[in-house]
């Protein structure tokens, strides 16, 4: 089984990529929830991952592959700094509100 993380992206869920996934049940989809900027810090730390220690990497079976991400793991974690978060959870909130109002407004 493949489990593939996706923003909601109109594209991803258009009937063709439906289709497709219908065919291929190996394959799921899950969507990350809307409005959850917590998530570029994730996207970020698989973006390093992707880049440092998978792209142009060979691996002989799946152990190796595990191998190389708990390497990279090892390494990461002796230089990790916790995220610390700036903003103001009311501005968010704030603005939450004032989007919902515009989508419900007739306009």
């Amino acid at each position: 089984a493949i489990h593939v993380i996706l923003d909601n992206y109109a594209a991803h869920k258009h009937p063709k990529v439906r289709e497709w996934l219908e065919r291929h049940p190996r394959f799921t989809f899950h969507f990350t929830p809307t409005s959850c900027s917590w998530l570029n810090a994730v996207e970020g730390f698989f973006a390093r991952l992707t880049n440092r220690r998978l792209k142009r990497g060979v691996f002989h079976s799946l152990v190796d592959l595990q191998a190389a991400i708990n390497r990279f793991l090892v390494e990461h974690n002796e230089s990790s700094k916790p995220f610390v978060w700036t903003a103001d959870p009311d501005k968010i909130i704030a603005a939450v509100r004032r989007g919902h109002q515009v989508l419900d407004s007739d306009h």
